[in-house]
């Protein structure tokens, strides 16, 4: 089935295949792609959409001398076939396996880590820079999607490259959510093919030259030359930039893309290359829906994903759609925010029934923030619903623009703590240590369903930011009945009364902490606020427990543990503290649960980890 691809363990061995050969291996690659992902799940139509531009590109640069640097990662499953790792797709964002982005420490082709929108071009600019300082002919390429292309740092990265006249520098717009317009044909094609090629670039040099004692001239035909592009490419805003636009083609024909490549190659300067592909390109059902075949789970290739079953619960994220429509219906003047996460924020019905109030800002977290803090400045009641990893990108706008001025914005994060598959640039890790150390922030950490709506409804009264943090995935299936109650602020509870040891249980860890609870006879206490946190509970329980114990799905350093340690250091009170969290390290991609017990905060390990702290402090 894969007569081809099967002996490709290199990009070298594209290098001698004809164009034929290299049709039948994109077909191959896709066939591959659907059965691969079909069976360990993954990111799907957008890999579909670049197999002939990998082809392309691994056929035309000699890679890994030149560099490719993609963009987010979504696309990348190709290019890690082509390049030595066909074999171990069955392993993709298992633990020890693949991961499902370009990994450094994976391959030498990767040659920078990703997950994260927009880094790309700044990531290529400073290879090829690097390049130039050394005197290397080596040819870097920055592979970007059209959606990238709406964050901030894209822009920088072309306003910085395009003034690098001696930087060898490709940006590929990998435009994949339009469909292929009548103009990205034949004529356009051999267009571009004309603006890449050498007759074309020593002509332009030729002129400006020749031109440059006639200034009026020159800028004649300067004006004519964008003329002429602009009857038939959207040229305008990268050339002004400073890059040599050529494009856009379809991104599917190799014959189209293999000359205009091999062109590019050999011109100098920054150069940018518009290509349209579609997402799910070669399997239907992807192709009519690339938002459902983005990432998916396993599923049978011949009648597509199923609607599988939850068992009844709830996930936080559906919680949270569920609160901010009902919130809505209350106050008229809440509207919702969403970085280009609708669906994975749960924003999709509040969408549909409030279009006027919901605003997605693309992919620019620094703007969703500042851009929050601007509408509560007029008397609006912004909620941003965002992944804690992704509010990491709009620090400093939380810290200056919202926090400083003690600003009436909830944010709503979800993804908080391990999200699996996914891996290290997806989790989060941080959020409780970057958020708790803001004055004026509230951070609360709901411990199942229907604290996650009491505590969103605290966060909305409060006059002030507020976050609350919580995981992927389902929580506990604790049922709601669909009030709109706050909590009172800083305040815990008792959930179990035990001796000697007192478990603080921050968030998604009450749920493990109370299986261990039992085994031990431990104390365990729901703290559910970070900021502020419940100090008379703390002095309670450390005044009747010999040893107290923080549970908590984020990086022990500076975290809701933390606090405590804190706390008690601020008002002398002695009393031996075991921080259980994530460790300080990057946890690798896997399965939830089994990481959260690697790290220890399953029940048997925070049972585990309490004895042997008990047997060094002869707690019996």
């Amino acid at each position: 089935m894969y007569e081809l691809l099967n002996r490709i363990d290199h990009p070298d061995q594209l290098k001698p295949l004809s164009r034929k050969e290299l049709l039948q291996l994109a077909d191959e690659l896709r066939a591959f792609l659907v059965e691969s992902v079909s069976k360990t799940g993954g990111h799907f139509a957008s890999n579909l959409g670049a197999v002939e531009l990998t082809v392309a590109l691994h056929h035309v640069f000699q890679t890994p001398y030149d560099r490719l640097v993609w963009d987010v990662g979504h696309q990348s499953y190709p290019h890690k076939i082509l390049t030595g790792r066909r074999e171990r797709m069955g392993s993709m964002r298992q633990k020890g396996g693949l991961a499902g982005f370009p990994k450094r420490e994976e391959s030498e082709f990767d040659t920078f880590g990703v997950g994260h929108s927009s880094t790309s071009i700044s990531a290529a600019l400073g290879m090829a820079e690097a390049a130039r300082l050394a005197g290397e002919e080596r040819r870097v390429v920055a592979i970007i999607g059209d959606g990238a292309m709406t964050a901030g740092q894209a822009f920088e990265a072309l306003n910085n490259a395009g003034a690098r006249r001696d930087t060898n520098l490709l940006v590929i717009l990998n435009d994949n959510d339009m469909s292929i317009s009548p103009n990205v044909g034949a004529l356009n094609t051999y267009f571009a093919k004309l603006m890449s090629g050498k007759f074309y670039s020593a002509l332009k040099s030729t002129g400006n030259k020749v031109l440059e004692v006639v200034p009026p001239l020159r800028e004649f035909a300067r004006r004519g030359e964008e003329h002429m592009k602009g009857m038939f490419t959207p040229s305008t805003l990268f050339e002004a930039f400073g890059f040599n636009y050529i494009g856009p083609i379809d991104g599917h024909d190799l014959d189209a893309l293999i000359p205009t490549l091999q062109n590019i190659r050999s011109l100098k300067g920054p150069q940018f290359l518009h290509v349209v592909t579609k997402k799910g390109q070669g399997y239907k059902l992807a192709e009519n829906d690339p938002v459902a075949y983005h990432g998916v789970s396993k599923f049978d290739p011949e009648n597509g994903l199923s609607g599988g079953k939850s068992g009844g619960k709830l996930t936080y994220t559906q919680v949270f759609g569920n609160w901010l429509c009902d919130m809505a219906a209350q106050d008229e003047r809440l509207v919702g925010i969403t970085p280009a996460m609708r669906e994975g924020s749960g924003l999709v019905r509040f969408e549909q029934e409030y279009p006027d109030r919901y605003f997605d800002v693309a992919i620019a977290e620094q703007h969703a923030v500042t851009f929050a803090g601007g509408l509560a400045c007029e008397g609006k009641k912004p909620v941003v619903a965002i992944y804690s990893t992704f509010l990491q990108r709009g620090y400093d706008q939380l810290i200056h623009d919202v926090a400083l001025q003690n600003l009436d914005v909830t944010f709503a994060i979800d993804r908080a703590g391990l999200v699996g598959a996914d891996g290290p640039t997806h989790a989060g890790s941080f959020d409780l240590s970057y958020l708790r150390c803001l004055p004026n922030m509230l951070v609360m950490t709901p411990a199942d369903e229907t604290e996650c709506r009491q505590l969103l409804t605290t966060a909305y009264q409060y006059n002030g930011p507020a976050a609350v943090r919580y995981p992927r995935g389902h929580g506990p299936g604790t049922p709601s009945d669909g009030a709109l109650q706050a909590l009172p602020i800083g305040k815990g509870e008792i959930r179990r009364q035990g001796e000697k040891v007192a478990i603080l249980a921050f968030g998604s860890m009450l749920t493990p902490a109370l299986q261990a609870a039992e085994a031990l006879n431990a104390t365990v206490a729901n703290m559910r606020f970070v900021k502020p946190l419940d100090l008379e509970l703390v002095q309670q329980l450390a005044a009747h427990h010999s040893l107290l114990v923080t549970v908590e799905e984020n990086a022990i350093m500076g975290g809701a543990g933390s606090a405590v340690l804190e706390a008690l250091a601020e008002h002398g009170i002695a009393c031996p503290v075991l921080q259980l969290g994530l460790p300080d390290c990057y946890i690798d991609h896997g399965d939830p649960a089994l990481l959260l017990s690697e790290c220890g905060l399953d029940a048997a390990g925070i049972q585990q980890r309490i004895e042997a702290r008990q047997a060094e402090l002869g707690i019996n």
